[in-house]
């Protein structure tokens, strides 16, 4: 793998900022293979050097995990030619080798976007067969009436090669501009807008709102993203 320094993994993967690893160092407090470090800006492999922090040892994983608020207007993808990425909007503190959005939003719909260079991790959560809910609330053209709830909840054909899970469908806030909540197991291409529009209605704004039983941290502005503990990864993978 390939070395990263030493103060973006450290804030990277714990509570403390870049700023304040390297007054760490200048304190003498870092140290790798029980060498104290005299640069913040050196250079390690996490699957070969034994860091310090304080006196503790550190545990770096090579595996980073990050909830995003995606804002409208930026596709789900690694690197576009012509297009903003959710990986673009990134900070460099949390940049790692690999990282690439687990699933995708269309460009735009908001809300929790999961960014991650754990491959297995993100197939698990994103398998129709493992199950893992997706909550998104959706705001609609038009109300809706039973009819169109029951039948998100039986599950339908969309079309004679598209066949819909059961999802659950409750109703928010009515009005003109209904609020809906919408909750799926799977993530077909477009598929709430599609669901709606099978009924007649139109999705006028769409924001995933959880994963599992993890909800999108509130404090996040639209485009900010933050490092997820293992707490919150095992509440993705709890259904609800």
């Amino acid at each position: 793998m390939k070395p990263e320094r030493l103060d973006k993994l450290l804030a990277a993967q714990s509570t403390i900022s870049r700023k304040d690893v390297k007054g760490l160092v200048r304190k003498g407090l870092v140290s790798v293979n029980g060498v104290v470090v005299k640069s913040a800006d050196l250079k390690i492999d996490i699957q070969k050097d034994k860091v310090s922090l304080c006196g503790e040892p550190v545990t770096l994983t090579k595996y980073s995990y990050i909830m995003m608020n995606k804002p409208a207007g930026v596709v789900s993808a690694t690197r576009d030619g012509r297009e903003k990425t959710v990986v673009d909007l990134v900070p460099e503190y949390l940049l790692r080798d690999g990282l690439f959005p687990a699933g995708r939003l269309d460009k735009d719909t908001v809300g929790f976007m999961l960014i991650t260079n754990d491959g297995d991790f993100a197939h698990r959560i994103l398998s129709p067969k493992n199950h893992v809910p997706k909550t998104y609330v959706a705001q609609l053209d038009q109300p809706i009436d039973q009819d169109i709830i029951s039948k998100f909840e039986e599950g339908f054909a969309l079309d004679v090669k598209t066949n819909c899970k059961p999802a659950s469908l409750k109703i928010i806030e009515t009005g003109e501009r209904e609020l809906v909540e919408v909750i799926l197991v799977e993530g077909m291409y477009h598929q709430i807008k599609r669901m709606f529009e099978h009924f007649g209605r139109k999705v006028v704004h769409l924001k995933r709102i959880r994963m599992g039983a993890l909800y999108l941290d509130e404090k996040l502005e639209p485009g900010e993203c933050r490092e997820l503990t293992q707490d919150e990864l095992r509440k993705i993978t709890t259904k609800l």
